[in-house]
């Protein structure tokens, strides 16, 4: 039995309409029928119908997860997961070193107090001639290779979080996006689609995995420090973030 028959029958047996199963998981009646007629074209891509199979599967009773696997399997297996670095460090602050490009004013200015000096030294030595090199200011050339851009800056430490391991996450979303939202332990928190201008809040011990459909769709905070859009719109961005670990006592001297 296919994707859509599996999920269409499942529905049947749960006693759900297609409106009703529309209402439960915001996904467009006419989506639900294309989806089972396993015609997964108006889904925008293999990320967004995997959202919408595990949701609609959870609804009618069948295993979430099973049936994105199935899917997985029909459509070329699971897109490799993008890596991101935890937001959160320790207390000590991140010294962030820039790459800086050539302050040729600078040079020049160098340059000109050299030929300046030499000047000097030719007048104070009366008659006599004093080899002096001619000194000119570096100018880029055009088989110069240009300055290096700026590194990516790293993220600040967030500090002002419960030490102990609670994290709370706060999503608002300009457009409509997909989110799941796993704790540290693989538990899900939370999986489906956040509509646009709403805002909701998330808590878990020692941290939380979020996968954002679209990181230039939402704006975060996280214990209370504001982190903006997680990503590019469009991009599809995994984010870690971690509870800072607690730091030891420093026993007084004496």
């Amino acid at each position: 039995m296919s994707i859509g028959s599996s999920l269409a029958e499942a529905r049947r047996s749960a006693g759900l309409t297609v409106g009703e199963l529309s209402a439960r998981t915001r996904v467009r009646e006419a989506l639900i029928h294309a989806i089972e007629r396993d015609d997964f074209s108006q889904c925008g891509g293999d990320f967004y119908a995997r959202g919408h199979v595990r949701n609609i599967a959870k609804v009618v009773g069948l295993d979430p997860e099973a049936m994105v696997h199935e899917y997985d399997e029909l459509h070329g297996g699971v897109p490799l997961p993008v890596r991101a670095a935890s937001v959160f460090q320790a207390d000590t602050p991140i010294k962030i070193r820039e790459s800086r490009s050539p302050n040729w004013t600078t040079a020049m200015g160098v340059a000109l107090a050299i030929v300046v000096v030499f000047g000097v030294v030719k007048t104070m030595g009366g008659g006599e001639e004093t080899p002096t090199a001619e000194v000119r200011p570096a100018v880029p050339s055009p088989s110069m290779p240009a300055a290096a851009p700026e590194a990516p800056r790293k993220p600040a430490a967030l500090t002002g979080g419960r030490r102990g391991g609670l994290v709370v996450l706060q999503v608002k979303a300009r457009r409509s996006s997909w989110l799941d939202i796993k704790d540290m332990t693989g538990r899900k928190v939370f999986s489906g689609v956040l509509e646009a201008g709403k805002t909701s809040v998330w808590r878990a011990d020692k941290g939380m995995q979020v996968t954002f459909s679209d990181g230039g769709a939402v704006s975060l905070q996280v214990n209370g420090k504001n982190l903006g859009a997680p990503g590019r719109r469009g991009q599809v961005v995994n984010r870690a973030y971690e509870a800072p670990a607690p730091q030891p006592r420093q026993s007084p001297e004496g």
